[in-house]
């Protein structure tokens, strides 16, 4: 599914604690293949924020990590210029590790996203969630040492990458090198 994605998000550690009422929190990095086509190497990463609130029958805490396939341009450019409600959370996730794979889409439905999940803790019960995506500007302007937009990184390749994203951006170009989507 690499192969076919045009940007990868990975959220390390998103934290999720709730009696009752719940919050999950946590940041992350996007990047996205160069080149109008995304056919290019891996690009400079922007930061990100995943932010959401829950009211259901839960109990428990959670750290997850999350890495989020986005297949096609839409998927990228709602991702870049607004919020992005991810969706509803029904989880039990119980014991040191636990996996997850889904589809995602956006509020238009035309965004394709893919999410790979794996959790720690203890987390049982159904809630309704609705955790949003959203580009980490104050994040970006630490990286980059200036105010530059999330989508101008991602999509423009207005930054040359960081020292810091050279082992994510080498990983993701050794794992997929070309995207075969089209």
């Amino acid at each position: 599914m690499l192969d076919k994605a045009d940007c990868v998000v990975v959220l390390p550690s998103v934290l999720k604690f709730a009696i009752g009422i719940g919050g999950s929190y946590g940041r992350g990095v996007m990047t996205c293949r160069s080149g109008k086509s995304f056919h290019g190497k891996w690009g400079a990463p922007t930061m990100m924020a995943l932010e959401g609130g829950s009211v259901g029958l839960q109990l428990g805490g959670q750290a997850t990590d999350f890495v989020l396939l986005l297949m096609n341009r839409r998927a990228a450019g709602s991702i870049l210029t607004s919020k992005v409600k991810l969706g509803g959370d029904a989880s039990a996730a119980a014991g040191p590790v636990g996996r997850n794979a889904s589809a995602e889409t956006d509020v238009t439905m035309r965004a394709e996203v893919l999410s790979y999940s794996r959790a720690r803790g203890l987390f049982a019960g159904i809630s309704l969630a609705g955790s949003t995506l959203r580009p980490d500007n104050d994040a970006n302007e630490k990286l980059y040492g200036k105010k530059v937009s999330a989508r101008a990184v991602a999509l423009d390749g207005a930054e040359p990458a960081p020292p810091s994203a050279a082992t994510l951006l080498a990983t993701l170009q050794k794992a997929s090198p070309k995207n075969l989507s089209k």
